[in-house]
């Protein structure tokens, strides 16, 4: 087996390869004056199982077209499988045409990977489930429900609600009110523009108790802010936030800052440095996304990753 990190998160990938015991294969990488990507396997590659661990995130376009020419590299190599290690998988909001002359853009990334020679891919929490289908190789899809509730249920709340911001988190929170057995709730939005949107309704009782609101990515907050204020609005005595992939931007910050979110709880699936005066709390994957690496390099289930 051989480990490859490529740039766009290489902090996480000692974390996972520290995890492991195993250590990070030897790579150039190096970018050309005009910015052309150059990479080199330093290491004899031939006949291993290869894992590519690299995140999508900003810059995407970058760290995407670094991923392909890692695996083309390996390929060329003579790898005998190579997994590509997503933990977050970018375009994943481009899954479908939901107006006039738009691409399906995750689904061109995923042709691309393919087409790159990668055999298998590895990833957390994508965005619509469904991306999976847009593959015809192996895709195993984790779910970093198992390190947050850990974190949640050191809590010790009493009466909890977990809330949905929106219909299409509407699953996942269900996920988590079925595990921690607390109550459920759902918030109607409404999106004006691409950074705001307006919560509608609210349906669930949420006076009176500590919510959770739990959603697969945020870069505006602005979704998070509107249903932490409405649920707040109608009696909830505290408000935490978990978001498992965060690209904040600067408007993103100031609205969590302005919040009445409590705790603000993440991943270290993307490279995030918590800003000055904010409580939030980033917890890692590397062990769920390490053990993956190695019940898939050992052709063992990876059911059990999805137990808590």
């Amino acid at each position: 087996m051989k480990l490859i990190a490529g740039s766009a998160h290489k902090e996480l990938a000692l974390r996972i390869a520290e995890h492991m015991d195993y250590p990070l294969a030897d790579v150039l990488l190096q970018r050309f004056p005009d910015g052309e990507i150059f990479t080199k396997m330093q290491e004899n590659i031939r006949g291993h199982d290869v894992f590519i661990i690299q995140p999508t995130c900003p810059p995407v376009n970058e760290n995407l077209m670094e991923l392909l020419i890692m695996i083309d590299a390996c390929r060329r190599a003579s790898a005998t499988r190579i997994t590509a290690v997503l933990p977050y998988y970018g375009y994943a909001r481009q899954d479908r045409k939901d107006q006039p002359r738009v691409p399906i853009t995750s689904k061109l990334v995923a042709n691309l990977l393919v087409a790159a020679g990668v055999s298998r891919i590895l990833t957390l929490d994508l965005h619509s489930e469904q991306i999976q289908g847009f593959f015809d190789i192996p895709v195993d899809h984790l779910y970093a429900y198992p390190v947050i509730l850990k974190h949640l249920r050191e809590k010790n709340f009493e009466d909890t609600v977990m809330v949905s911001p929106d219909p299409g988190s509407l699953k996942v929170a269900d996920k988590y009110s079925q595990i921690l057995g607390s109550g459920l709730a759902l918030i109607g939005k409404r999106r004006t523009s691409g950074a705001d949107v307006e919560a509608l309704h609210l349906v669930g009782d949420v006076d009176g108790k500590d919510c959770f609101i739990v959603d697969d990515m945020t870069s505006t907050a602005g979704t998070l802010c509107a249903a932490a204020e409405m649920v707040k609005s109608n009696g909830a005595l505290s408000v935490t936030a978990a978001v498992t992939h965060t690209l904040l931007t600067e408007t993103g910050i100031k609205r969590l800052k302005d919040s009445p979110i409590d705790e603000f709880i993440t991943t270290d699936s993307l490279p995030f440095n918590v800003p000055d005066g904010m409580n939030i709390t980033v917890l890692s994957v590397a062990e769920l996304l390490g053990d993956a690496i190695l019940r898939i390099h050992n052709n063992q289930s990876v059911t059990s990753l999805f137990r808590v």
